[in-house]
């Protein structure tokens, strides 16, 4: 299974940024999907997840009503679409697929693979 993400750059507070993540390897309409973002000196944290039957998104609050996740199973693609950043947003955002088929989780360790990550740097 290989999750390549891309899409980070670095943007002006209120800017926005898509990120997107292509998989391989699996069966992509059977796996729930999910960022997460590590800040320097921070553990790593639940960003956004889409169930594996779309129709189901899950958000923590800080980036509730300014990102959206997204997926294309015909692409084997998910997206987060961010808006309104902040530099608090500013960390390494990771995509993943849940460890098991027809499973959707918000936390890390229901996740099996893993994207490499890609640097969103929000300025003030």
């Amino acid at each position: 299974v290989q999750l390549q993400a891309s899409g980070g750059g670095l943007v002006q507070a209120g800017g926005s940024l898509s990120l997107s993540c292509a998989a391989s390897g699996l069966t992509f309409s059977r796996y729930g999907m999910g960022w997460f973002r590590q800040a320097p000196g921070k553990e790593r944290e639940f960003v956004a997840a889409i169930s594996w039957n779309p129709g189901s998104t899950y958000y923590t609050d800080s980036v509730k009503g300014r990102f959206t996740i997204s997926r294309d199973n015909a692409k084997n693609t998910v997206y987060l679409q961010m808006n309104s950043l902040k530099p608090g947003d500013t960390a390494v955002y990771y995509c993943a697929a849940s460890r098991n088929q027809y499973y959707s989780s918000t936390y890390a360790a229901d996740f099996g693979f893993w994207g490499q990550g890609t640097q969103v740097t929000v300025s003030s």
